[in-house]
């Protein structure tokens, strides 16, 4: 197993508090790396951040509540970031969930929200960050590096989520641009592709829906063959946390405006 020490690093993870978020900040916090998380909601975000500091005593660990929206919030979250330990290297986007609409019952509203969304959950934290990425890429350090978490339906629209495909799209064309831009500033910017991955909002369904006595596998099992997931299940959170992990640091250093496909082998696509 390959394995490499960020000690001395800043990793930061926005939705940070479940899910794939606290996932790859375990992955940080493990390989050495100071990491601030943040979330919206305030007893996820604790109970997120009383698990990280009793699995890793005594890590370097920061977790403000945090709405992505809001450019205020941004803002001091990475003014708290920059106050506690002086930098950031690695920036990982990951906040939104997919909204379940067809072209015909989506409203106006619901299109400026999905976009909002999509958009500026990457926009903001990117803009409040670089200052701090080009920092470190300025002062020698061997990576800075946006990772962000995006969707299949960025390249394999949906009908049923045609809202939330045509903002993936325009996410992933926004990454590349990024990507480009930001090349000779020696900070590298990719993502990842995600499937269905084990999610809150997976288990709720799964509470609502199951059979009684249908276990959450079984449950999984049979919705991952009705998707035609080739694997035949979903993902686990920390199978996407580590390709995050991957394209954050140097083991991916010669690799930007590039993605890695997490979905199960959905894509259709060559």
């Amino acid at each position: 197993m390959i394995r490499i020490d960020l000690s001395g690093q800043v990793a930061v993870v926005t939705g940070g508090s479940s899910g794939i978020g606290l996932a790859t900040a375990e992955l940080f916090l493990r390989a050495g790396a100071s990491v601030a998380i943040c979330g919206r909601n305030t007893e996820r975000l604790a109970q997120a951040e009383a698990a990280l500091n009793a699995q890793f005593p005594g890590a370097q660990l920061l977790a403000r509540r945090c709405d992505v929206l809001d450019a205020e919030d941004v803002s001091a979250f990475a003014q708290a970031v920059q106050a506690r330990f002086g930098r950031a290297d690695m920036l990982i986007n990951n906040a939104g969930q997919g909204r379940v609409s067809t072209f015909a019952d989506t409203s106006d509203e619901a299109w400026r929200e999905e976009l909002d969304l999509k958009y500026f959950s990457v926009i903001r934290p990117t803009r409040a960050f670089l200052p701090m990425l080009r920092d470190a890429a300025n002062g020698g350090a061997a990576n800075a590096a946006v990772v962000c978490v995006n969707s299949l339906l960025a390249l394999q629209p949906e009908p049923h989520m045609v809202a939330t495909s045509s903002a993936r799209a325009g996410v992933q064309n926004l990454i590349k641009s990024l990507a480009v831009e930001l090349a000779p500033q020696r900070i590298r910017v990719n993502s990842i592709l995600i499937g269905i991955v084990e999610s809150g909002q997976w288990r709720r369904r799964y509470a609502k829906e199951a059979q009684p006595d249908q276990s959450w596998e079984d449950w999984t099992a049979e919705l991952a063959r009705k998707k035609n997931i080739p694997l035949g299940r979903f993902g686990k959170p920390e199978e996407a946390a580590q390709a995050l992990f991957y394209l954050a640091t140097t083991l991916s250093s010669y690799t930007t405006g590039s993605h890695i496909d997490v979905s199960g082998g959905v894509a259709r696509h060559v």
